[in-house]
């Protein structure tokens, strides 16, 4: 007796989701909402492909035989690696880099896509996410700098983010690489450990002093047991950095007169340090991060997976970064942006309760009584009368013949109403709307059938030339029913 062949197990990969219809349309509703604060800021989009080739995404990437620590790789044809974009700020420097002589400097631009990221995912840890981000290339000033943590605090309190609930916190890389050069770790010999220290203090909201403190020197363990090797610095170093951190140790450079002049932008135009500060702590793990930087904090408490009550924390940051389309071209060519992580962001719109919850109503059904061509004709020509109103609506596509599965697929649908039509109806011009959220109601308020029968509760014979009309004045009594419901 032959072997059945074994069927192929249905999986999806750790740190990848699917997402549901309610997922996308919250999704796309929040980034239309932040895509008009970047047009009224006369940003532009431009859109970037998923992969680049792999030495064009930075030298923050590892430099290997097969370069897939941090992002996913593969070689095409002519055996160049190529690796899926690990953000949306490198592919921007190429593009820029490869059409400098057509686009406009000052350049500002946005775009939405999806990033991956091949790491250890873990709870709220994902390899691929998406991320909104808005930059201007070709300005050289701190004023495009300022201009950028405006825009972001304008976006929080466009999606609904009230002041007190966030704040854009800003520091400069100059002032930092300053207190590095002072313990020891200038200059391109220390350019792998110096990034090192950098993601170690990017982890300041996470781990804490302590936990950093531990990566900047021997190493961290995580509850799982999983071991991080730190920057291995001296004791003198680790304390000369905290105390940077927690802002009672510094130096006086360029970095300082940059802070101040974006403070006084700040005030000028009237945002205070509630909504956004200068702040010591924010660093940015990137390297090629040159001058001003910042990050966009949520205040508000929430409950994490160990049930710990913590602040929200980042939802996105940026910086100035000089020197990534000089990579390419050879020429000093300034730009800074920002990056919104949008799924953590809607997490934290779903906790504030500012999350895009208009639902979507269900289409209207149209049920198929015959499946001869000249009634199928007629089904479909009421649905499309009902599209060209405007009304969302579908004809039943399964196994027509059986009417009970039809209304059944209409139930789970949530189909709001559904249009009957037999060969009778038909033959007189006629067609039963059956109100099927009103019908429901009443069918849990009617206990007996002979009662059912005789009521046909929520259900309607009307000419065919009425179904229009009859259909959206359903669809209205239905809306102001969710409607008051909502306010009780």
């Amino acid at each position: 007796m032959a072997k059945k062949p074994n069927k192929l197990k249905a999986r999806l990969p750790r740190g990848f989701v699917d997402r549901t219809a309610d997922d996308i349309r919250a999704t796309d509703e929040m980034l239309a909402n932040i895509r008009a604060v970047y047009e009224q800021y006369g940003f532009d989009p431009v859109e970037t492909p998923a992969f680049e080739f792999t030495d064009c995404l930075g030298k923050f990437l590892p430099d290997t035989d097969r370069p897939n620590a941090g992002v996913f790789s593969v070689q095409d044809e002519d055996e160049q690696w190529m690796s899926l974009r690990y953000d949306l700020t490198a592919p921007l420097a190429r593009h820029v880099s490869e059409n400098i002589n057509e686009i406009q400097l000052p350049y500002r631009t946005y775009r939405s896509g999806w990033v991956f990221r091949n790491e250890k995912p873990g709870p709220g840890r994902f390899r691929q996410f998406m991320q909104f981000d808005a930059d201007t290339v070709g300005a050289p000033g701190v004023q495009a700098d300022a201009e950028m943590c405006m825009m972001m605090a304008d976006t929080m309190e466009a999606l609904g983010i009230p002041r007190g609930d966030y704040v854009i916190r800003v520091n400069n890389r100059k002032v930092l690489d300053g207190v590095l050069e002072s313990v020891g770790l200038g200059g391109e010999t220390h350019e792998e450990r110096r990034l090192t220290v950098l993601r170690a203090i990017d982890k300041l909201d996470k781990f804490g002093v302590e936990g950093v403190r531990l990566l900047l020197g021997e190493g961290r363990k995580d509850e799982s047991g999983d071991f991080t090797k730190g920057a291995g610095l001296e004791p003198g170093a680790i304390d000369t950095l905290v105390a940077f951190l927690s802002g009672t140790g510094g130096i006086e450079n360029d970095g300082i007169t940059e802070l101040n002049t974006m403070a006084a932008i700040f005030a000028s135009c009237g945002y205070g340090e509630d909504r956004i500060k200068i702040d010591p702590s924010v660093v940015r793990g990137l390297e090629y991060y040159t001058g001003p930087v910042y990050e966009a904090e949520l205040l508000f408490d929430v409950t994490n997976e160990k049930g710990e009550v913590v602040q929200f924390g980042s939802v996105g940051g940026g910086g100035r970064y000089d020197g990534l389309v000089k990579r390419f071209t050879g020429r000093d060519v300034p730009a800074t942006g920002f990056s919104i992580g949008v799924s953590r962001l809607m997490t934290a719109l779903k906790n504030l309760g500012k999350l895009g919850t208009a639902e979507m109503v269900a289409p209207v059904l149209v049920t198929v009584m015959d499946g001869d061509t000249a009634a199928l004709g007629k089904y479909q020509k009421m649905v499309q009368d009902l599209r060209t109103a405007g009304v969302r609506a579908e004809m039943y596509q399964g196994n027509w013949k059986k009417f009970g599965n039809q209304l059944k697929y209409a139930d789970r649908r949530g189909c709001p109403i559904a249009i009957i039509q037999g060969s009778d109806e038909r033959e007189a011009g006629e067609i039963q709307i059956k109100d099927l959220i009103e019908g429901k109601r009443l069918s849990e308020e009617i206990a007996d059938n002979i009662t059912w029968r005789e009521s046909r509760p929520a259900q309607v014979t009307v000419k065919v030339s009425e179904l229009v009309a009859t259909v959206k004045e359903l669809l209205d009594g239905q809306a102001d029913d969710r409607r008051r419901a909502g306010e009780e």
